[in-house]
């Protein structure tokens, strides 16, 4: 019989290149449930369950979810194994994301633009200013 692998905060930190500090923040955020063990409790003991749940959290981390959207979207799949209202959830998440990210990149393209025509109206004063004779300059 096999036995169900467990891993260090130190294992799990250098396996995803993280600080032991944002490891225990997550468990903070209850992403993340260890055992503890030794004097006081002070050793924790992550199971494979917790790094599949530090390994999503990345994950949507890297899509730009909130911790607590993550942990939402986490938690409905230890919920039972049907499927359909954990994608449900997963969709929701995604599309409200995704309208965000839509309105973000419109006002960047809006705030560009003006950028653009700054630019294209600072150079042309730049241009009459370098052309007009050197007493007008100086006046």
């Amino acid at each position: 019989m096999a036995s169900n692998p467990t891993y260090t905060i130190s294992d799990l930190a250098r396996e995803f290149d993280l600080t032991t500090r944002a490891i225990r923040f997550y468990e903070d955020m209850g992403l993340l449930q260890p055992l503890r063990e030794g004097p006081g409790g002070r050793n924790r003991i992550y199971s494979a369950r917790d790094r599949t749940r530090l390994k999503l959290t990345l994950r949507a981390k890297r899509l730009g979810l909130s911790l607590t959207e993550a942990r939402d979207i986490i938690d409905t799949y230890d919920s039972p194994r049907d499927t359909g209202p954990q994608l449900r959830k997963f969709l929701t998440v995604l599309a409200e994301h995704r309208r965000q990210l839509e309105e973000q990149m419109a006002d960047l393209v809006a705030n560009l633009d003006e950028v653009k025509t700054h630019e294209k109206e600072a150079r042309a004063l730049l241009g009459k200013i370098e052309k007009a004779p050197k007493t007008e300059r100086a006046a």
